[in-house]
């Protein structure tokens, strides 16, 4: 075998969604809230993020402008505060993800 063979297997699609995905999954923080979110029945207040993270208010908005601008979380106002909830079946998207990387080693979920 020769190594110039290995190249012809290397996937021609970039991966940048599914890095920009798995990089806000990285985070503790991200991680925390996304729980919360799987868990909670209804939206989730900003005000209950803010008193459960030990970050102030500015980072736990930060986090979630990068969860919502990967489409992983939505926000509603109301009144003066902001709810959010989750935009899709994370464990779908996750393993929709993991398929794109090897469609052919896809496994039945």
């Amino acid at each position: 075998m020769q190594c110039c063979e290995t190249a012809e297997r290397l996937p021609k699609d970039g991966f940048e969604e599914q890095a920009a995905f798995f990089k806000a999954l990285g985070d503790p923080h991200r991680l925390t809230i996304i729980a919360a979110l799987l868990r909670a029945e209804e939206p989730v207040c900003v005000c209950d993020f803010t008193a459960e993270l030990p970050l102030n208010q500015p980072t736990v908005s930060h986090h979630l402008k990068i969860l919502r601008d990967l489409g992983i979380v939505k926000s509603e106002r109301r009144g003066t505060w902001v709810y959010y909830s989750l935009t899709f079946d994370l464990r779908t998207r996750v393993l929709n993800f993991l398929d794109d990387l090897s469609p052919s080693l896809a496994v039945a979920h």
